[in-house]
């Protein structure tokens, strides 16, 4: 399987395992089947996004796609149709069993638009990727665990620095320091 060749979308747990195995393998500690589904259902939602910049023959194209993401977020929370597509009916399902926020998910799609510029982040563009890709995904998954979960920012901005640098998108010199601040603050 490759980015040019996901799995059918219908099967959210074969799309996740294979874009993004990490997180794929932490959803098999999840007992409750309806739980796991919605996790699961974040997780495709972030590997569509991630492999749109990837995958696109050029910026705009990118755009696009991502744009289509961002407009069907919105068809999520206002109430509209959702688009026939399996990874959005499963997150609008999502969504509306959890009370998840529309502003997270914008976030997601936002840091992903960035990636479009080829050049590598800087450290503040570093950060605010991490706190949506990283920090972001791991409350949303949090509070679909457990409604009054409260995931700190530092441990989801020290697992979204890692992979930012594993990426390419930021050389692991420029944010050094604050991933060391963010590992410190996590273990605290």
């Amino acid at each position: 399987m490759t980015d040019t060749e996901p799995p059918p979308l219908d099967d959210l747990d074969a799309l996740v395992k294979g874009a993004d195995p990490d997180r794929w393998l932490t959803t098999r500690f999840i007992a409750d089947a309806d739980r796991r589904a919605d996790v699961l259902a974040l997780y495709a939602f972030d590997a569509e996004l991630a492999r749109a910049p990837r995958v696109a023959s050029n910026p705009l194209v990118g755009e696009i796609r991502l744009t289509w993401w961002a407009e069907a977020v919105a068809e999520i929370f206002e109430d509209r149709a959702v688009r026939r597509h399996p990874v959005a009916e499963a997150l609008a399902a999502a969504v509306k069993r959890h009370g998840l926020r529309r502003e997270a998910l914008d976030e997601l799609v936002e840091a992903r638009m960035v990636e479009l510029d080829k050049r590598p982040l800087t450290e503040a563009e570093a950060v605010v990727w991490a706190d949506a890709v990283g920090a972001g995904m791991m409350a949303l998954a949090a509070r679909v665990l457990e409604a009054e979960a409260v995931m700190p920012t530092a441990i989801g901005r020290a697992f979204g620095l890692c992979r930012a640098v594993v990426a390419g998108l930021v050389p692991h010199e420029t944010v050094r320091a604050v991933m060391a601040a963010s590992v410190t603050a996590a273990r605290a």
